[in-house]
């Protein structure tokens, strides 16, 4: 039908920087509803990809350079989801795009706490592209943590991507940890209800600003491995 490569090479055409491919089998640990098929029970592989922020723009002291770059990046990557399922879909092969960042169904609004249709950082993990830092972020081999991520669905059988082995955090590196204003990482995952307070907020205008980025800016690998 079409290969692995194939499908690489259409991702990179419309502008992703890297691109790997996880088959369904690789998410059979997903919280329930969150699987690819919760989502597209047609599902039989997730095409993801990424795009590589401007590595500068989470070092300006003003917080709207890096506010202004996520949310470039989004619609970006959205385009590019969209115009990857619109050329699969030529040629007969059925895919749907998985949204990179709103809108999403689940919200626990007394632990602020959302989840995306499914976790694009772990499907990062699944299709290759890097691995999971203890701050939680995909953190990949060329790009480090400055990495955006998108999704494509699709029904076609596709041959994985290896998963990464040889590249992780330093043993014993806490450094994303200890500068948590919030103190909302464990090494493991991440309290929302804490991220938030210090993370984000809404100027008077409102205007939905980032406001810390501590764990992405201090971490030894934000620009990979060197």
């Amino acid at each position: 039908m079409i290969s692995s490569n194939e499908v690489k090479e259409i991702a990179t055409k419309y502008g992703a920087d890297a691109c790997g491919i996880a088959n369904i089998e690789r998410f059979s640990n997903s919280p329930q509803g969150f699987n690819p098929v919760d989502v597209y029970e047609k599902c039989k592989s997730a095409i993801v990809f990424l795009k590589r922020m401007p590595s500068e723009s989470i070092m300006a002291q003003n917080p709207i350079p890096y506010t202004h770059t996520a949310y470039l990046l989004y619609s970006v990557l959205d385009r590019i989801g969209l115009n990857v399922c619109r050329h699969l879909d030529n040629m007969g092969i059925p895919a749907v795009p998985v949204p990179t960042d709103t809108p999403y169904l689940y919200w626990d609004a007394k632990r602020t706490h959302g989840m995306g249709v499914i976790s694009l950082r772990h499907a990062g993990y699944l299709a290759g592209l890097g691995f999971l830092g203890r701050n939680t972020l995909l953190i990949n081999k060329e790009f480090g943590n400055m990495v955006y991520i998108g999704a494509v669905l699709t029904g076609a059988t596709l041959e994985p991507s290896p998963l990464v082995d040889g590249f992780a955090c330093p043993p014993k590196c806490k450094i994303c940890l200890d500068s948590c204003p919030s103190q909302a990482l464990d090494g493991i995952t991440v309290d929302q209800s804490l991220c938030r307070k210090t993370s984000f907020y809404k100027n008077e205008r409102g205007f939905d600003i980032y406001a810390c980025n501590e764990c992405r800016k201090k971490c030894p690998l934000r620009l990979g491995k060197r």
